[in-house]
């Protein structure tokens, strides 16, 4: 039995090793990015043209799929999207090497978690390419008020409203000291270049996760008041910020950050070391 535990888990490896995945991850990582500036790009419209569309990852799927070839373009997205979550996975199981069990177990948890967002996205991108595609805040509605109806669901809602709001102060972390340069090969780079692609990378974590932060805070209010109705997800937290004084303004700068986050995406399908 140990043997054969012992020679899938190398099979595993070797096929994480791949080419063809790494060459998928990368494909994965561009997808990110063109979400992340649609995101950006309805963000804008909802600060300056009122759009009624969801400043979200379904509103991006969804103007994917009203394009010419919007299907293939979201099975390329589905398809890139779980080789990256299979490599985040890999990653969380093989990929990390720490001398500290607790360093090692806090980089195999954001990895994984990486893993469970990729995942998620890339089966979204499937269901809008089978044209069965839903509303990012409905469902997280739904969801609510199912775990809502749970015993004990109110603590389980609040729960993970404080993990999302984590996640969102992790990005802000990230961006402020400059964490994602770890990530990245760019000794080939211009210094000129490189400084371009850090000022991307800084201002687009740090935009994410004032975005996130901001969910998980309408998740927790949900959680208090018991309403599902109020975890309307990142399209609500977007017209949450423009219905703020100088709201448009702050709004702005968030949609502009999730443009960066998209665009440093794409330099991190060039640079990015697997």
């Amino acid at each position: 039995m140990g043997k054969t535990t012992r020679q899938a888990s190398s099979s595993a490896r070797q096929a994480a090793d791949s080419p063809a995945l790494e060459v998928l991850a990368r494909v994965g990582l561009v997808a990110y990015g063109i979400v992340h500036l649609l995101v950006g790009w309805l963000a804008l419209q909802v600060a300056w043209g009122g759009s009624s569309e969801n400043a979200d990852q379904s509103g991006a799927l969804q103007q994917l799929a009203e394009q010419p070839f919007g299907t293939v373009l979201l099975w390329v997205l589905a398809v890139g999207l779980a080789a990256l979550a299979i490599w985040q996975a890999t990653e969380a199981i093989w990929g990390v090497h720490e001398s500290e069990r607790g360093k090692k177990l806090r980089k195999q948890a954001t990895a994984g978690g990486k893993a469970v967002i990729y995942l998620l996205l890339g089966i979204s991108a499937a269901r809008f390419a089978m044209g069965s595609g839903q509303s990012s805040s409905q469902s997280q509605q739904d969801t609510t008020q199912g775990v809502l109806g749970w015993p004990g669901g109110q603590f389980i809602v609040a729960v993970a409203a404080l993990v999302v709001i984590a996640i969102g102060g992790a990005n802000i972390y990230r961006g402020v000291k400059k964490k994602f340069l770890r990530d990245l090969d760019t000794g080939s780079l211009p210094a000129k270049a490189r400084r371009t692609l850090t000022r991307l990378g800084q201002f687009g974590h740090i935009a994410k996760g004032i975005a996130l932060a901001l969910v998980g805070l309408l998740l927790g209010y949900a959680a208090v008041t018991y309403d599902p109705e109020k975890a309307t997800g990142l399209d609500g937290a977007m017209r949450t910020i423009v219905e703020q004084p100088f709201g448009k303004f702050l709004l702005t700068a968030v949609a502009l950050g999730f443009v960066a986050f998209g665009i440093f995406a794409f330099a991190q399908a060039r640079y990015r070391r697997m």
